[in-house]
């Protein structure tokens, strides 16, 4: 299956003198886009393509840049266009003074992959002059996923998409519970050793596993660094908040999960304390904690609508008015902004109340939503807010026709 927008973001930097890196979480379909477009250009006879993973050993000889000078200078051809493709090349060391000096020769089109994002450290931006263009990538959208395992869009689609999430693995092995939780938790465990123990050296693993679950099951809340170590000393660990900051930031490095901050609407600054975290992967994240989704529907919802935004384009903030919460404050460059409510069903006035009152208090004209999975919702709007249904916004975006 085909992941198109990817390849078509790949190739609409080519030719720019820009060095491509994919990036975002381990197994969540970056080495299977880059074969695609490996394929794609092998069809042409002038091209020619040095391509390298590093998660195969046929590779484990390339370990540093000196390394990686040699393999491409072996296979370079300059009577063709060259394409130098490297699969997780965060494990090359100093990978960057390689890439930057062949960034500079003719017909040498650089494509990388890597799972880590101090990859992307300023450092790194330095020593490459920053050019390169940074695509991110996300686990499947609804769309795809639907596309993947041959479904229908259905109520009942959107529940096994809420369960399940977007890893493109578990087409190999089906929607069953069982199955999927098992090859879910492999993952978290692959990427948990690969690219937060061993990288940063963390000795205390015992502790970043009951992180992650901590964080897991208060996905949408307000975490800080204090209240974790007090939680944690409740529980009979004991770390520092500057600990808790440090393995934190080291999972949002290898995005498991992502830090949103908190924005002041009517301040229009960023807080610098208590963010919210949502996973990468809402199947993932349902796999931590256990059970059934009745109990926890809103977070998962809700983290489902994060990552639409993020694939949508907006950079997100959760947004804070006085006493009142918005759940999202989306903008983009172009000085668009929406604000965004997520609920699981409005049903009673209460409910109502809530999600469209906490909208209501912000007093300028940017676009306001409410989302959720209300039934027989499709879209209908209350003093200029849009209520509109989380598999229409899935499908359609912003779309009110």
């Amino acid at each position: 299956m085909q992941r198109q927008y990817y390849i078509d973001r790949i190739e609409k930097y080519l030719g720019k003198d820009l060095i491509i890196i994919l990036t975002g979480q381990r197994r969540i379909g970056k080495s299977f886009i880059l074969r695609q477009f490996r394929d794609k250009i092998a069809e042409q006879p002038h091209n020619n393509i040095i391509y390298i993973d590093k998660e195969k050993h046929e590779f484990d000889a390339v370990k540093t840049y000196e390394h990686l000078n040699s393999y491409i200078d072996e296979h370079l051809d300059k009577t063709k266009n060259n394409y130098v493709l490297i699969d997780e090349i965060q494990d090359i060391t100093e990978f960057e003074r390689s890439v930057r000096s062949f960034r500079e020769e003719k017909d040498v089109e650089i494509v990388i992959t890597g799972s880590n994002s101090k990859m992307l450290s300023s450092d790194l931006s330095t020593l490459i002059g920053g050019r390169y263009k940074e695509i991110y990538v996300q686990s499947l959208s609804y769309e795809e996923f639907l596309q993947f395992h041959s479904l229908q869009n259905s109520d009942e689609s959107l529940a096994k998409y809420i369960q399940f999430g977007g890893l493109p693995g578990l087409l190999k092995f089906g929607l069953e519970e069982r199955d999927a939780r098992e090859y879910q938790t492999d993952i978290f465990y692959t990427v948990l050793l690969k690219d937060v123990v061993l990288r940063n050296q963390i000795r205390n693993v015992a502790f970043l596993e009951n992180l992650v679950r901590f964080v897991a099951d208060n996905t949408g809340k307000l975490i800080s660094a204090n209240s974790v170590a007090k939680y944690m000393k409740s529980q009979g660990g004991n770390v520092t908040s500057s600990a808790v900051i440090n393995y934190l930031k080291s999972l949002c490095d290898s995005y498991i999960v992502h830090a949103v901050n908190r924005y002041d609407i009517h301040g229009k600054r960023i807080f610098e304390s208590n963010e919210k975290f949502y996973f990468e992967d809402n199947g993932i994240r349902n796999a931590l904690v256990g059970g059934t989704r009745e109990g926890d529907i809103e977070k998962v919802i809700e983290n489902i609508i994060y990552s639409h935004l993020i694939r949508l384009g907006y950079e997100v903030t959760v947004g804070q008015l006085q006493k009142v919460e918005i759940d999202f404050v989306c903008s983009k460059p172009t000085g668009e902004r929406i604000y965004v409510q997520a609920a699981y069903v409005v049903a009673d006035e209460q409910t109502r109340e809530r999600e469209f009152g906490n909208l209501k208090s912000i007093n300028d004209n940017y676009p306001k939503y409410v989302i959720s999975m209300t039934p027989l919702l499709t879209c209908n709007s209350e003093e200029g807010i849009v209520h509109l249904h989380l598999r229409k916004f899935l499908t359609e975006g912003f779309s009110l026709e």
